[in-house]
């Protein structure tokens, strides 16, 4: 087998096993009380495409749904893994850091706080950033023609969930809000 296709599968492992723990808590947001939830298709649309993406992953790495590996794509394929194994663990600091707070839906709890350390310190939504440098990166590191197609698709559905996300926190946290999101990125450091 192919040492980046190696690498990759072994990091998709370690991660999903690191997010076990947050998958456990966005169950709560279907069972437990929410003091506002937006219906919206943005709820899970995006949730599919993230799962379409892990499943070509998953076929990628047994190089199913890939282009040729050829020595001119190598860096190309090295530089996708990296993104990918970054931004993997950064999703993952982000879940982490949102704790009890974290759901898989668009939600705010009775009990939320408005998280503004670990990577939140810089921008709003690392969750989502993540998500799309992830999928871009494991696209090019397994050279799948699966994976890229979904993860352009989803850019724009990623942006318009984290805007109501943002309207959502705005509704509920006022001033405190509007302070954290002057200091910080929409998905960019700094910006927006």
């Amino acid at each position: 087998m192919d040492p980046i296709n190696i690498i990759a599968g072994l990091n998709l492992i370690a991660t999903f096993g690191a997010n076990v723990s947050g998958a456990k808590k966005g169950l709560r947001s279907v069972v437990g009380a929410a003091k506002d939830k937006p219906k919206t298709y943005l709820q899970k649309f995006p949730l599919v495409l993230a799962t379409l993406t892990l499943v070509g992953l998953l076929l990628g790495i047994f190089k199913i749904g890939t282009l040729e590996y050829t020595a001119s794509n190598y860096s190309l394929r090295l530089i996708g893994l990296a993104v990918y194994l970054v931004f993997s663990w950064i999703q993952v600091w982000a879940y982490k850091t949102l704790g009890e707070n974290y759901s898989q839906e668009i939600v705010i709890f009775k009990n939320h706080q408005l998280i503004k350390k670990g990577p939140f310190k810089f921008v709003r939504h690392p969750q989502y950033v993540s998500q799309i440098l992830m999928d871009l990166g494991a696209s090019f590191a397994v050279m799948s023609y699966i994976i890229l197609p979904i993860a352009l698709f989803q850019i724009p559905f990623i942006f318009f969930r984290a805007s109501i996300e943002d309207k959502l926190m705005n509704k509920h946290f006022g001033e405190e809000f509007k302070a954290y999101k002057a200091k910080s990125g929409f998905m960019i450091p700094f910006i927006g």
